[in-house]
């Protein structure tokens, strides 16, 4: 079973500051032993609200929300990792995308390049990559869009890739099928899904192939542990059987 692993922003990552190197290197080899037996299927990490874009859909009409700003409405649906030259490319591919969906609302997020947490010097004219983040609505929580809406949004889909825009895309099974954890000094307290809403940024994800969600807390657990031990983590359900 294919689960999303997903941790909140920290006050550390929203003051636009990078991560330790420490961490860093810890998570990597953390990352490292589950991708060396295939069960680390993708991930990345975001940064600060500053660097994000909201983008509401009301009555045909699209506002964009620059950050920095708090958490609201942040379960996710489906995500899309867009590459592109300009900040205003990714809003356009947003806004296209948002237009299929009718009311809704979107997020940007930028995500973490190597330079980004210190790793290695900003390359000349580097690309910017984004996330996509589609909010669950009441059609996507209940286990389904309508086939005309999957329609569009596929012809969509297949536009990006074409363009060379679209990297990848990721869809969530509703959140009745979730576990949310929350550390506090590395004890744990579970939530079971569904949840009505979620007011913590997304930090960062990682898509593992795991046996079941007992196998995916207990890597959790070692998760929590090197992010400091005290934070948020959703255990979502990637869908494999449908097209994002």
């Amino acid at each position: 079973m294919q689960f999303m692993i997903m941790h909140k922003n920290d006050p550390r990552t929203e003051a636009g500051q990078p991560p330790p190197l420490e961490l860093v290197a810890q998570m990597g080899a953390f990352i490292g032993e589950y991708a060396s037996t295939g069960r680390f299927i993708d991930g990345a990490g975001l940064a600060g609200s500053s660097t994000r874009t909201r983008l509401l859909f009301r009555d045909g009409r699209c506002s964009l929300q620059p950050g920095p700003y708090a958490g609201e409405r942040e379960l996710p649906s489906v995500l899309w990792q867009l590459k592109v030259g300009t900040r205003e490319q990714a809003i356009a591919w947003a806004q296209r995308y948002g237009q299929i969906l009718g009311d809704g609302e979107i997020e940007l997020g930028k995500v973490n390049e190597p330079w980004d947490i210190g790793l290695m010097p900003v390359p000349d004219n580097p690309p910017l990559q984004f996330l996509l983040i589609d909010k669950a609505d009441a059609a996507s929580e209940a286990g389904g869009r309508s086939a005309q809406l999957l329609a569009a949004l596929a012809r969509l889909q297949a536009e990006a890739t074409a363009a060379g825009v679209l990297v990848k895309t990721l869809m969530l099974k509703p959140s009745k099928t979730a576990k949310r954890l929350r550390f506090r000094n590395n004890e744990l307290g579970v939530i079971d899904g569904p949840f009505t809403e979620t007011k913590e940024l997304i930090g960062g994800f990682a898509v593992m192939e795991l046996a079941d969600m007992d196998e995916a807390i207990a890597m959790c657990r070692r998760y929590a542990a090197i992010l400091g031990g005290t934070l948020e983590i959703d255990i979502r359900s990637v869908d494999t059987g449908v097209p994002a």
